[in-house]
């Protein structure tokens, strides 16, 4: 475990859930009401890292945290992300995967999804992009 990871240093009161392979905390900076982060318990900063049933039982907590979420907030839809690597993003070199709960209304037009991260090739369906 590196010194100062964040996520190997979470206060045990943050986990909402756990399992063998990870745990499930809420994100300190959500984007939006209930984002919560699924993230490994062994510290590995990609997803290619882990073994199957470490990938198998971090799905397993990704849905667990959806049945509390659709409970809690009922969300129209969600994202589910990973930034693997510094260049796709990821400031925490600890593998950790968001669950966003998406809203009706939450951006005016949601379509591209995550393929926003590159605004100017997001656009595939309109003659914009």
């Amino acid at each position: 475990m590196p010194s100062q990871c964040p996520f190997c240093e979470l206060p045990v009161e943050r986990i909402v859930d756990q399992n063998d392979a990870g745990f499930a905390v809420r994100d300190a900076y959500p984007v939006s009401p209930g984002h919560t982060l699924i993230i490994s318990s062994r510290h590995v900063s990609s997803l290619f890292e882990l073994s199957a049933a470490e990938r198998e039982q971090l799905f397993s907590l990704i849905d667990r945290a959806r049945g509390v979420l659709d409970n809690q907030y009922r969300p129209d839809a969600y994202n589910i992300g990973i930034n693997d690597g510094a260049a796709a993003g990821q400031t925490v070199p600890h593998l950790h995967i968001h669950l966003i709960p998406r809203f009706r209304g939450d951006q005016p037009d949601p379509r591209g999804g995550v393929r926003w991260i590159i605004p100017e090739k997001a656009d595939y369906w309109s003659k914009r992009g």
